[in-house]
């Protein structure tokens, strides 16, 4: 406890502001495609980055460690701690190299242009028989206005001791950088590099030091350092290589392997090398110039000792397990749980580029649509090709660190109900960022490809967006998420009801803290900032939902349905003749691909989002758009559940097709899709439907499973065919939902149905949470999804995306069957 408080001035203090970069906010691992590069959040300025790679020979050279990639075959990777706010533990360990690498963040708020951080990078053996020997690179470099300097003398045979360098950018205006190396707590020398063996002497007034090169690069070329870095280290070692071709013995890798030790004048892009023999440890700091602490490795020490103190107070506070039923260690739950919620916290990345988008494409069956494009192109003045986009920037979670370091739609409605139970603020700020980006017509891009880092990891033929193709709108959950945190903060008696206000108050103080040390991220659960914040979102996300009505919109009377509404009945546009990829359920079984066709996923979604709309109308005091989203609302839960989309026979909700003979039907497939009423909880709790549907949940025959629900029925003809991506196996975002719609309607509110969807909930929780946590266990990840027959991992990894949702699934409260969630 002395400690804390002796820290207690360096660590961050929460002044939040959900539209801007906030102090605390601004430096963060935003690079989430690498192992470790740190950023801030401005469009142009200093990035850096790790490189490591190993020494014991020459092949080694091929498993340069830099961007997150899943062939690489790391053990595991994964962030033990991390707060955006303060920094975190990061462990890599990497058998291939023979080292485990740990990477400590500590952030320190203060001054005027984001205050100062430090990292300190160690490495041990994995394996203590065999060598484990590591060339490290650490590089910074500036991609706009600015300039970076070495002020540390150079010397073409490497530096001894610490390097330093000095730099400036409009935003982050004066700063320091230096690299030191650090005291490890072990018995004998400290950072040892191989300074012995064949041809040593030749080397000799080179080894055991530092190398450096300086570099002047493109301001848009920044993000390929790794394989500038490289070139100018492997031009230098091309004619030494030469020279002991035909020696007996070559030298060690270590002594050709270096970087040149040279600047070129202007340079704007530096890498620092350092070689280690078994275990080693240097730091990374981060000096703002109008820093008003200073920082060092002694403050560094302290600082995150503490850091993983408080980060683990405040998660048994925020995520706590009260009575698991789960037949599993709650020590190691607990260690899984922080894991994978530090790892969706260090996966937020923050990226400004231009993107692809063509305006003019259309599929066959979307051309004839009143709300397409056809041949008049020319009259919607639209461009007739892919185009590049005005640079934009966007801060967002991202799903897997290996294999989708960006943004996408679909996915970030997940990650904000579980970034938003940990921070608040955080979650609207990133929430405020991607509302940014829908544009004057309402739409906004599925996916976020910006700049030619992002598509650089992207299949060209992915790379093009198009106006007219949505995606599960699932913003809208982390906005319906927010307006319940905002409830919950205030259904207690206000400061002013108890007569604890005073002059000068507004009489709503947040429920967590005091005026002068709120909780972090928390000041906008403060009634008034939560509804100015509301209110600053509504009109754009109004014009995003009007969009979808217009765009998205299905036919109802060209084929002689009957519905009570004639106009609630929706379309995905974009799809393929073998893919929805606008639904997210790319492959799942679907009708021919027709104008004619109706999607029950996407008429559900819209019944949410029309829900959503109408509380934040509510809620802001807008009551004529309230009343008028309350009657769509309505229409659309009566399309879904009585006209459209029931299936008498089949007993299940269906989408809808044409036929052969140009005629309406029911197209059913058992799976993910026939939930979606019930998902989203559009579904009275009192339905005659409600029983089927819990019938097909619970059916092993069909979609449960010991690991969770199947995305198609284990009897249905496709299960388990082709790609194989949704046509059976399990997806926690999916499960999360079905657990959610359990928890919060079905088994809360009385009806014929609530003890069993009481008991189907306690069931299915404790399936999901074990596989998923074994699977880690087992395998060291967590996992894009899990095999619908054996449960085991499957496609990418890390996936710590929606799947770290299980940390929303594990504990519940006093009342047996609740999640700690307050979201719908």
């Amino acid at each position: 406890m002395r400690l804390l408080w002796l820290l207690l001035p360096l660590l961050p203090v929460v002044h939040s502001s959900p539209g801007n970069a906030t102090d605390d906010l601004l430096w963060g691992v935003y690079r989430p495609g690498l192992y470790l590069g740190l950023r801030p959040r401005l469009p142009q300025s200093l990035v850096t980055g790790l490189m490591w790679f190993g020494t014991q020979n020459y092949q080694s050279l091929t498993k340069t460690r830099h961007a997150c990639d899943q062939s690489d075959g790391l053990d595991s990777y994964t962030w033990t701690t991390y707060d955006p706010r303060q920094g975190g533990v990061q462990v890599i360990k990497d058998s291939p190299n023979n080292v485990e690498i740990t990477t400590e963040l500590l952030k320190i708020s203060g001054g005027s242009h984001g205050g100062s951080w430090a990292v300190r990078v160690k490495g041990k053996p994995v394996n203590l028989a065999y060598p484990s020997r590591v060339s490290a690179m650490f590089y910074m470099g500036i991609e706009g206005l600015g300039g970076l300097d070495m002020i540390t003398d150079e010397d073409e045979n490497g530096i001894d001791g610490p390097i330093e360098f000095t730099g400036n950018t409009p935003d982050l205006d004066e700063f320091t950088l230096r690299i030191v190396d650090g005291i490890l707590a072990l018995p004998g020398p400290n950072n040892k590099a191989v300074t012995t063996g064949p041809h040593a002497e030749e080397f000799v007034s080179r080894l055991g030091k530092t190398h450096f090169v300086g570099l002047r690069i493109g301001a848009n070329e920044l993000w390929t350092a790794k394989e500038r870095i490289f070139q100018s280290m492997l031009s230098r070692a091309a004619p030494l290589v030469e020279k002991y071709r035909q020696a007996e013995i070559a030298p060690d890798p270590s002594f050709i392997l270096q970087l040149p030790d040279e600047s070129i004048t202007g340079s704007n892009l530096y890498a620092v090398q350092k070689f280690f023999d078994g275990a080693f440890q240097f730091d990374v700091i981060f000096e703002s110039g109008s820093a008003t602490q200073t920082l060092d490795s002694v403050v560094l020490d302290l600082g995150v000792n503490a850091l993983t103190a408080s980060f683990a107070d405040r998660f048994r506070a925020t995520f706590p397990i009260r009575e698991s039923g789960l037949a599993l260690d709650l020590e190691r739950l607990e260690t899984f749980s922080k894991a994978i919620t530090s790892n969706l916290l260090g996966g937020i990345g923050y990226f400004y580029g231009t993107s692809i988008v063509h305006e003019g494409f259309a599929y066959e069956w979307d051309q004839e649509d009143e709300y397409g494009y056809d041949e008049d192109d020319v009259q919607h003045n639209l461009p007739q090709g892919p185009r590049l986009t005005e640079p934009k920037a966007l801060l967002t979670a991202t799903p897997s660190r290996s294999f989708f370091p960006r943004g996408f739609y679909w996915d970030e409605g997940f990650h904000l109900l579980h970034i938003g139970e940990w921070d608040n603020d955080l979650s609207l700020q990133i929430l405020k960022s991607w509302i940014d980006l829908i544009d004057e017509n309402g739409w906004v891009a599925r996916e976020q490809i910006l700049g030619e880092e992002a598509r650089s990891r992207v299949p060209p033929e992915f790379q093009t967006q198009v106006p007219n193709v949505a995606n599960p709108p699932t913003l809208t959950m982390a906005v319906a998420a927010f307006i319940d945190r905002l409830k919950v903060t205030h259904a207690s008696p206000s400061y002013a009801e108890l007569g604890m206000d005073y002059p000068g108050s507004d009489g709503q103080l947040p429920l967590f803290g005091s005026l002068t040390s709120p909780q972090p991220g928390t000041e906008y659960l403060a009634f008034d900032k939560g509804i100015s914040f509301l209110r600053s979102i509504y009109q754009p996300l109004r014009r995003h939902y009007d969009w979808f009505r217009r765009t998205q919109r299905g036919q109802i009377k060209q084929y002689g349905r009957r519905a009570r509404s004639r106009t609630e009945a929706y379309r995905w546009r974009g799809r393929t003749e073998t893919h929805v990829l606008p639904s997210g359920m790319d492959d799942y079984p679907r009708p021919t691909a027709h104008a004619g066709e109706l999607h029950l996923d996407l008429i559900s979604w819209m019944g949410f989002f029309t829900r959503t709309m109408r509380d934040i109308a509510e809620f802001i005091g807008e009551t004529e758009d309230a009343a008028s989203f309350a009657e769509i609302e309505k229409a659309i839960i009566d399309n879904i559940g009585v006209d459209l989309h029931w299936n008498e026979e089949h007993q299940m909700y269906c989408d809808v097709g044409i036929n052969q003979d140009d005629e309406s039907e029911h197209v059913c497939h058992k799976g993910y899709i026939s939930l979606f009423p019930f998902m989203l909880s559009l579904l009275p709790p009192d339905s005659p439907h409600l029983g089927p549907i819990l019938d097909l949940l619970r059916d092993p025959d069909h979609l449960w499973s010991p690991y969770g629900i199947r995305s198609l029925s284990a009897s249905h003809p496709a299960f388990g065919t082709g790609e194989n991506y949704w046509k059976g196996p399990i997806w926690i975002q999916m499960n999360y939902l079905v657990l959610r719609a359990l928890h919060n309607t079905y088994a809360a509110v009385d009806g014929p149905y609530q003890d069993r969807a009481k008991a189907i909930y306690t069931e299915l929780r404790k399936n999901v949470v074990e596989n998923v946590f074994q699977e880690y266990e087992r395998t060291g990840y967590v996992w894009e999804q899990y095999d619908a027959i054996t449960g085991e991992g499957r496609r990418s990894h890390p996936f710590t995306g929606w799947t770290s949702l299980v940390t929303l699934s594990k504990s519940p409260t006093s009342d047996s069957i609740l999640l700690t969630i307050n979201a719908r």
